[in-house]
């Protein structure tokens, strides 16, 4: 075999440097210095300010001894303290762990213990959730009060506060950049709604990818201001700290997510970008009914993922002005990694055509290599006539390492070569994937699929339903039938008879609940509507 283009052609500091989104930052600073990054209540922080805060950070994190490796966690709501964490921690080699602050103290405890965490940052909000969890631990570890005047209440439980541990690390701090794009940047926790969670372990190449990937996918131009609506715990934000910071960008922090929080934010701030789930645009637009709250003078981009959005939601918030981008992800995929990306030509069809169009999920993201519908059974792939029902099997560059400490979970999950999801769906002509259910979630009732999606996509259509859940229930008769738990719109109602009427509209007789359950819905930090707590009523 020719060495003919390794010759002399050998990798320098002239010519390869690890990927990693670390130097986003740097260049946020040389290039935007005095532009605003972080808006939070009243205060605001110029690029420049915010690259020495993360210096900062690193440097004194090293200071104490903490480098690769090792596990920094918070306990943040999205304020600029867990913002400079996604830099100031990997800077100093470590690797972030940012926990989902709506777990239980037991929860927390064990993602302590098992991402074996150094040093614990925690907002006065969360002291009393880390108190316990700490002492369920057993071990001593630093703890760092991240002191926020915005903040309810005002409690500490560390040794230091974050502003004395920044005042101990060096502003000129060059950072710990990592050797090999491989080494871990950060640790994130799945809801682990069977059982304990998994660590999933994130590299810089991933986050780096992933970041850019976001702009490409959603084609953001340079200084966007994102509102953060999404948690930052969750996927590190989908990545987007690291996105907004490479196009210099401003992020707009939100401790609350209120549809009066959002709506004033996008007005005084105009916010130009936000994300979440379905739930924050139901959020949009029953504030958007109410008189007393500013609309949006301008177009505002939405990106839309966590549980596939109902096409009447979808048309309604193109109604109200927004441009809805609907994206595909998971923990394991650093977030999104597939995107229903938009064609001109649809653009020509009515508002409801092109719900029913943007509600799938779509095609890989320039950053990830393929995506795969495969037959449960043999790995095939299935025809692409939008009925063939499969598993989505993902592969490329921003698929996580794998889970902490768990080989056969990882082995499992990458079992073909490939990713796979859990995740059922079909391939649509076009190539575009359509999410029809969780594995786990599909109904088989006298021996046909019934996809829960449709089911709810139906019911959704209804002007009283606020949200939805089609879960089955065992029948001796037909094996599985579907019931629906269903959440009304403040202030309308309705009866299970009008509901199954209504349903029996839209859907094949054998798809209609038989049962109609109505109630608040029980739903993650993200949106996601807890269909396991259904199961178990």
């Amino acid at each position: 075999m020719s060495d003919l283009f390794e010759r002399g052609l050998e990798k320098t500091g002239a010519n390869w440097r690890a990927l990693s989104p670390l130097g986003f930052l740097a260049r946020a600073a040389e290039v935007y210095p005095q532009h605003t990054a972080v808006v939070h209540g009243g205060l605001r922080r110029s690029w420049r300010e915010t690259a020495e805060r993360c210096r900062r950070l690193a440097a004194a994190l090293a200071r104490r001894g903490i480098g690769k490796d090792d596990t920094v966690a918070t306990l943040l709501p999205n304020v600029p303290t867990q913002l400079e964490c996604h830099f100031g921690v990997p800077l100093a080699g470590a690797v972030l762990n940012a926990i989902n602050y709506r777990l239980d103290a037991a929860s927390v405890a064990f993602i302590l213990a098992h991402g074996e965490a150094r040093a614990l940052i925690v907002d006065p909000e969360f002291a009393g959730l880390a108190k316990t969890a700490l002492a369920e631990l057993g071990r001593d570890i630093l703890v760092v009060d991240a002191e926020d005047a915005l903040a309810p209440t005002h409690e500490r439980i560390g040794s230091i506060t974050y502003e004395a541990l920044l005042a101990e690390g060096d502003p000129g701090f060059a950072g710990r950049f990592p050797a090999d794009e491989w080494d871990a940047i950060c640790l994130n926790y799945t809801s682990g709604t069977t059982g304990n969670p998994k660590g999933v372990v994130y590299h810089h190449r991933g986050a780096t990818l992933l970041a850019l990937g976001n702009a490409v996918a959603w084609q953001m131009a340079a200084q966007p201001v994102y509102l953060w609506t999404l948690p930052m715990f969750h996927c590190n934000g989908w990545c987007f700290p690291w996105t907004v910071t490479a196009l210099g960008g401003t992020h707009v922090c939100l401790r609350r997510i209120e549809a009066g929080a959002i709506l004033r934010a996008i007005s005084e701030h105009g916010v130009t970008h936000l994300c979440g789930a379905p739930i924050v645009m139901q959020l949009l637009l029953a504030g958007l009914e109410d008189a007393s709250l500013p609309k949006p003078a301008h177009q505002v981009r939405f990106m839309v993922a966590a549980a596939p959005p109902p096409a009447s939601v979808l048309k309604r918030m193109g109604e109200a002005g927004f441009d809805v981008t609907h994206v595909y992800g998971l923990t394991e995929v650093y977030g999104p990694a597939v995107v229903c990306d938009w064609k001109a030509e649809w653009d020509a069809l009515p508002l409801e055509q092109q719900a029913e169009l943007k509600k799938r999920q779509g095609v890989n993201y320039p950053v990830l290599e393929d995506i795969r519908v495969a037959d449960l059974e043999t790995m095939a792939t299935v025809p692409s006539d939008g009925e063939t029902l499969g598993e989505v099997l993902l592969r490329g560059n921003v698929v996580m390492k794998g889970y902490l400490k768990n080989p056969s979970a990882s082995a499992a999950a990458f079992q073909g070569g490939w990713f796979h999801t859990g995740d059922l769906g079909v391939r649509h002509p076009d190539g575009y994937v359509e999410l029809k259910d969780r594995a786990k979630d599909i109904i088989i009732s006298g021996g046909e699929n019934i996809s829960s999606i449709e089911v709810e996509g139906a019911l959704y259509k209804h002007p009283a339903v606020a949200a939805v859940a089609v879960v089955a229930r065992a029948d001796e008769k037909w094996g599985e039938t579907p019931v629906a738990h269903i959440e009304l719109k403040p202030g309308m109602s309705a009866t299970p008879e009008e509901i199954i009427a209504h349903a029996k509209l839209h859907l094949a007789g054998y798809k209609v609940p038989r049962h109609v359950v109505f109630g608040e819905l029980p739903k993650t930090s993200t949106g996601k509507i807890q269909k396991f707590l259904l199961r178990g009523r």
